[in-house]
C-alpha cells in the first residue's frame, strides 16, 4: 500500500514523523559538528584567520542553494525522494574529513557537501515532519527540536572528544559516521507523502514568500535565529579568551549552554505563540537584546561566567525565534509550496551566521564593545517592531494602517486550500 493511500490516522499512529526528526537530527549533527573543530585546525594546521574564515563559509555557500533548490523540489517531486538520497550523502561528507584530516582540499569538499546535504534536507524534511504530523499543533516543535538537538550535540561531542580523546583531527567526526548510517536505515522506512501537482508553472519565490506579511513580520527576525547562535559559539568563546589560550572545551561548553536552553524554550515557544501571534518572536528578539547586553560585559572584563549567561540568552533567543518562524512560515504556505516556503525562511535564518563577521568588522572600527553595542541596539528595535506587530495581530489595525493584520482565527487551523 503507498503512503498516498495510508488512512491518516494509521500514519499517526505509527510515529512516522520520528523517522524524519532522526534524520534530520543526523544531518544537524554533521553540520555542526565542525564548529569547534575551527579551532582544532587553526592550531594543528597553523591556518589563518582568512583560511578559517573560507572553511566556515563554503558550508554557507552550498548549503544556501541547497535549501533554496531541495524544498521547491521536494514539492515537485516528493519529499522522500529528495530527502534520502542526502541523507546518505551527509556521513559520506564526514567522511571526507576523516579521509583528509590535513588537506584543506578534502576538508573544504567536506564542508561543501555538508553545507548541500543541510540545505536539501532541512527544508525538505521539515515539510515532511510537518505533513506526516497531520495539522498536530506539534509539528513546528517536532521539526524545530530535531534540529536543534542535532546542532547541538554535534559540536559538543566533537568538542569533548578534540579536548580530551586521542587524535582531535579524525576522533571527533567518529561518531557521526555511526549516527548518520544509523539514521538512513531508520528514515529508510518513513512513508512518503503525495507530491503536490499544480497547473501551469509555479512561480519562484512563493507567494507567501512576495506577501507583505512575510517581509514585514518573518523575514525581519530570521536571521536572529543563527545570528545568536553565532555569537555564542564563535563570537563570544573568542573574545573572552584573546588573551589566554582558547580552549576547546569552552567553546564545547558555550554551544551545549545556548542550545540547551534553545530546546528547553521551544515548548513554551509553540504555547506562546498560539495563543499571541509573533510574541514568542518579540520574546526572542528581547533575549537577544539582553544576551548582547551581556556580552558587552563579558568582552570588556575577559569574563567567562558573563559569556555562559549571555549564551543561555542567546540560546533562548534562538529557540523563540526559530519556532515562531516557522510557525508563521507554516501557516502562510499552500500545501503546494510548503518546502519552498519553509526552505525560503531558513536561507533568511542562515544569513544570520554572517553576524560572526559583522562583529568582526565592527571590532576593527568601534571596538570590542562596540560591535556588541551595534547588536544590542539592532535586536532591541527589532523587538519594539514585533512586539507592535503582535499588538495589531490581536487587536486589528488602526484606520489607516496599511501593513497586513493577522487573522486570529489563523493560529487555530493550518491553511486551507
Amino acid at each position: 500500500m503507498s503512503a498516498e493511500t495510508l488512512p491518516r490516522a494509521t500514519v499517526r499512529a505509527s510515529g512516522a514523523w520520528v523517522r524524519v526528526a532522526v534524520a534530520m537530527f543526523a544531518v544537524g549533527w554533521g553540520a555542526n559538528q565542525f564548529s569547534p573543530m575551527l579551532i582544532v585546525y587553526r592550531h594543528e594546521l597553523g591556518l589563518g584567520a582568512g583560511a578559517v574564515a573560507g572553511l566556515f563559509v563554503i558550508y554557507a555557500v552550498t548549503l544556501i542553494p541547497g535549501l533554496l533548490i531541495g524544498g521547491p523540489a521536494s514539492d515537485r517531486l516528493g519529499r522522500r525522494a529528495v530527502v534520502l538520497p542526502f541523507v546518505a550523502l551527509s556521513p559520506l561528507a564526514t567522511l571526507l574529513l576523516v579521509l583528509g584530516p590535513r588537506s584543506l582540499p578534502m576538508i573544504a569538499a567536506g564542508r561543501a557537501l555538508a553545507g548541500l546535504c543541510s540545505g536539501v534536507v532541512f527544508g525538505s524534511a521539515t515539510a515532511w515532519v510537518q505533513e506526516l504530523s497531520h495539522g498536530s499543533g506539534l509539528s513546528t516543535r517536532r521539526a524545530a527540536l530535531a534540529l536543534t538537538a542535532g546542532f547541538g550535540l554535534g559540536p559538543v561531542v566533537a568538542a569533548v572528544l578534540a579536548q580530551w580523546a586521542g587524535d582531535p583531527l579524525v576522533v571527533p567526526y567518529l561518531p557521526h559516521l555511526v549516527i548518520g548510517c544509523a539514521a538512513l536505515a531508520i528514515v529508510w522506512p518513513a512513508p512518503a507523502t503525495a507530491a503536490q501537482r499544480t497547473a501551469g508553472r509555479r512561480r519562484w519565490p512563493p507567494h507567501a514568500a512576495r506577501t507583505l506579511r512575510f517581509w514585514l513580520t518573518v523575514a525581519p527576525v530570521a536571521p536572529i535565529v543563527f545570528g545568536s547562535v553565532s555569537v555564542a559559539i564563535v563570537v563570544l568563546p573568542e573574545e573572552v579568551t584573546s588573551a589566554r589560550t582558547l580552549s576547546v572545551g569552552f567553546a564545547g561548553l558555550m554551544t551545549a549552554l545556548a542550545f540547551i536552553a534553545g530546546v528547553t524554550v521551544q515548548p513554551f515557544a509553540r504555547r506562546l505563540e498560539t495563543r499571541w501571534p509573533y510574541a514568542a518572536s518579540a520574546g526572542g528578539l528581547a533575549c537577544a537584546a539582553a544576551g548582547a547586553a551581556v556580552s558587552i560585559a563579558a568582552v570588556t572584563s575577559d569574563g567567562r561566567t558573563l559569556a555562559e549567561a549571555g549564551a543561555v540568552l542567546l540560546g533562548l533567543a534562538y529557540g523563540l525565534c526559530l519556532v515562531s518562524g516557522l510557525r508563521r512560515a507554516e501557516l502562510l504556505a499552500g500545501p503546494g509550496d510548503r518546502g519552498a516556503v519553509v526552505a525560503c525562511y531558513l536561507a533568511l535564518s542562515y544569513v544570520g551566521f554572517g553576524t560572526a563577521y559583522a562583529v568582526a568588522g565592527l571590532n576593527s572600527v568601534v571596538g570590542r564593545a562596540g560591535a556588541f553595542v551595534a547588536l544590542a541596539a539592532t535586536a532591541a528595535a527589532l523587538t519594539v517592531w514585533m512586539a507592535w506587530q503582535s499588538r495589531r495581530a490581536l487587536v486589528g489595525p488602526r484606520a489607516g494602517d496599511s501593513a497586513p493584520a493577522v487573522d486570529k482565527g489563523e493560529l487555530e487551523s493550518t491553511w486551507q486550500g
